[in-house]
């Protein structure tokens, strides 16, 4: 008798293994071969945007850190920037070279645990081991700069909160000196790896020209051989100053976004090493009394600076009427906040365009008609983050 197949849906997800936090997929399968696929989000929906209109632009800072909670310095970064092109502020050059330092160390540290869970979804799992070693040198230098290690809202509105001390300067800079030959032990480990290879090479292929029409940005774009990075074609913070190179796949499979973002880390440590070179002397916060908070030292020691911290703290400062977009390359690629004014304290609207959000739309046009297990190593190459997704 002839056998007939029968397609069946199954669920996968919401879970933090594979998916990476509260995706949920429902697939139509005809046997292990993938037919469709269709995300549903809204598992960890946060609302982040309208509690943002409820709050001072100060206030939103701290809820920045919570999108992609992986590479929160580059979220403060993108807000702050919005805001100050808004009001017209100028930012000290000392504070510009200070957050590219830390935008470029989130994006070392997202791309170290980007690369150990991807590598632990295919079946890598060594390299997990090697990777949360370096990074865990990272979170001890944001805490030595700002206190935290991981939720850091350093960079504020008109500058960063204070100044970087010797001591972080030093640390900062033996490991940047030690940090390329980390890189070659991972490629050592997984780049020529049969299995990461065979899971990797020729998986979740998107093409130059429909890399651009999905509106994929970060990695997932570059992958397919699109030479676009903000850092470039839009400079901000000190990112005009410095010299490094965009790298850019040839295939856009699965293999080649993990090219891109090693490489990327390659060049993260060039920018650093440049900026620590070039900082100038100076303050690290724009003298705008109405906007900047006053140092903590004179707070705690004089009354009428006090009073102006409790206000500025309490009731914020008021923009002026307008709107503004700012976009700026975060580790997974474009965020982008659209602000509205109405001349209050408050957004009267704030939206974010979340990079993490708008990649995974390319997702069900990636494991169309892979396997099954496949569709572990395309999530994992798009790197996302549900913080962000359902923010």
């Amino acid at each position: 008798m002839a056998t007939t197949s029968k397609e069946i849906t199954v669920n996968m997800g919401p879970q933090h293994p594979s998916t990476h936090g509260v995706l949920r997929l429902i697939l139509e399968l005809d046997g292990e071969t993938v037919v469709s696929c269709a995300p549903h989000l809204g598992y960890l929906h946060r609302g982040s945007e309208k509690l943002a209109e409820n709050r001072t632009y100060q206030q939103i800072v701290p809820l920045t850190d919570r999108f992609d909670y992986l590479s929160c310095g580059n979220n403060n970064l993108a807000y702050a920037i919005a805001v100050e092109k808004l009001m017209g502020i100028e930012v000290p050059e000392r504070a510009d070279y200070l957050r590219t330092i830390v935008a470029e160390l989130s994006r070392i540290s997202s791309h170290l645990l980007w690369l150990a869970t991807h590598a632990a979804d295919i079946g890598a799992v060594t390299v997990l081991l090697y990777t949360l070693r370096e990074r865990e040198e990272i979170l001890e230098l944001f805490e030595l700069l700002t206190g935290a290690r991981l939720t850091v809202s350093y960079v504020n509105i008109g500058g960063v909160r204070r100044d970087a001390t010797p001591e972080f300067i030093a640390r900062c800079k033996d490991f940047m000196s030690r940090f390329p030959a980390k890189i070659d032990d991972y490629d050592t480990l997984i780049m020529e790896n049969r299995i990461f290879v065979g899971r990797t090479k020729g998986i979740g292929i998107i093409s130059y020209d429909e890399a651009i029409d999905w509106g994929l940005t970060g990695g997932s774009l570059r992958g397919s051989g699109v030479d676009y990075d903000l850092r470039k074609a839009a400079p901000y913070a000190a990112y005009d100053r410095v010299e490094f190179d965009v790298p850019l796949g040839k295939t856009g499979d699965v293999y080649d976004r993990y090219i891109i973002r090693v490489e990327e880390m390659r060049q993260s440590v060039r920018i650093i090493n440049q900026c620590f070179r070039d900082m100038p002397d100076g303050p690290v916060k724009a003298d705008i009394p109405t906007v900047s908070l006053p140092p903590k030292d004179r707070v705690m020691a004089d009354i009428e600076t006090l009073a102006h911290h409790f206000v500025l703290v309490s009731k914020g400062f008021t923009v002026a009427p307008g709107e503004v977009y700012v976009g700026c390359e975060v580790p997974k690629g474009e965020l982008g906040f659209y602000i509205v004014s109405d001349g209050s304290s408050s957004p009267l609207r704030m939206k974010v365009r979340s990079p993490s959000f708008v990649n995974l739309q390319c997702l069900p046009r990636m494991v169309k008609g892979h396997m099954i297990a496949d569709i572990v190593s395309c999530i994992g190459s798009i790197d996302i983050v549900l913080g962000e997704v359902d923010r």
